[in-house]
């Protein structure tokens, strides 16, 4: 998870770089020559066209879409984390007379033959003991 976080970062990181170097390039180089006082007319008219509306658009629309990405992704996230802390029940039920056992365990901690209680106990379980899961059927 960490390693698909960190590419997408440097995907983004690279694009960021990309897009500036572009703009840089479109740039026209600066009049050294012009006067001090007047700021040459190529200036004037990119600020004051509405030229640049379709720019602020599109940067609108990258910034609606990460916010929208990353809240996606935080969604996903805290709805993984919520369903691997659910908490399932689990009865050990012996060969014999023995009583059966309970213990509470988290969705994330249930393996095929063991398992770590809430309390932080390891428990295996024997080839001669049968594992009932309370819990595995909500959705």
């Amino acid at each position: 998870m960490l390693g698909k976080i960190i590419l997408t970062l440097l995907v983004i990181f690279a694009a960021v770089i990309v897009i500036k170097q572009r703009s840089q390039e479109q740039q026209p180089p600066d009049n050294k020559l012009a006067p001090v006082g007047k700021p040459p007319v190529d200036k004037m008219k990119k600020e004051t066209s509405s030229g640049s509306q379709p720019v602020s658009d599109f940067r609108l629309a990258a910034y609606l879409f990460l916010i929208l990405m990353f809240g996606a992704a935080a969604l996903l996230y805290y709805q993984s984390w919520q369903d691997d802390h659910t908490i399932l029940t689990v009865t050990l039920v012996r060969d014999g007379n023995s009583p059966a056992v309970t213990y509470e365990v988290y969705k994330y901690q249930l393996e095929s033959r063991r398992f770590t209680t809430i309390e932080g106990t390891l428990i295996t379980v024997a080839d001669s003991e049968r594992m009932e899961v309370l819990g595995l059927g909500k959705p």
